[in-house]
């Protein structure tokens, strides 16, 4: 959900991506600027908050690191309900990582938000001499699929705020224009939409 008032802007985002990927790691290397050789798996989520200023607003991410382990799948949804951006990581030394962010760009494009901001990050970048998935491969399968792409190295911290102020950019540029009163202008809903349904999906 995003909220919207003074310039400042909230946003939901969410990492996915295969377990081992180093989601956990890219979130500690941009919030905390920390870096950890042994990064212990996530259980479930763990969640972070950090703000950017970008041109003349602020944007309040709130994180969530989703687990990779597949038995923590059914649970993505209640995380990347309503995100307003997405990060989805796979490991450019893992062919079947880099399958796996396919397979959660695919769900998100039939279940996310329509809006959603999705980025797609080839981390471990600095593993070159390991390489399996070549960076014209992801390239061309993000502009494809409307994501952006970055190669990132949560290691030795490349392109790791890059990739979220992009985020926070693209994100900010998509925020309707505000009245005086700074309230959210909504569109009207589409015809057939009963009131709840509405409702329920603003404030979802």
């Amino acid at each position: 959900m995003a909220t919207i008032g003074h310039n400042n802007l909230n946003a939901k985002l969410v990492l996915l991506g295969d377990m081992g990927a180093g989601k956990s790691s890219l979130v500690l290397r941009f919030v905390k600027g920390q870096f950890l050789e042994f990064q212990e798996s996530t259980i479930g989520a763990a969640f972070f908050s950090q703000t950017l200023a970008v041109n003349d607003a602020t944007v309040k991410f709130e994180i969530w690191d989703t687990a990779g382990q597949e038995r923590y799948h059914s649970l993505a949804p209640m995380y990347y309900r309503g995100a307003a951006a997405a990060i989805i990581v796979y490991d450019i030394t893992s062919s079947d990582s880099f399958t796996r962010a396919k397979k959660w760009v695919q769900e998100l494009q039939k279940q996310g938000n329509p809006n959603m901001v999705m980025a797609l990050a080839g981390n471990k970048a600095d593993l070159e001499d390991k390489r399996k998935v070549t960076a014209e491969e992801a390239r061309v399968y993000a502009e494809e699929n409307g994501l952006f792409f970055m190669e990132t190295s949560a290691k030795t911290a490349s392109n790791v705020n890059d990739i979220f102020y992009e985020i926070a950019k693209s994100y900010q540029r998509a925020q309707p224009a505000q009245n005086p009163a700074g309230m959210v202008l909504v569109d009207r809903p589409a015809e057939g939409l009963g009131l709840h349904h509405v409702v329920h999906k603003y404030l979802n």
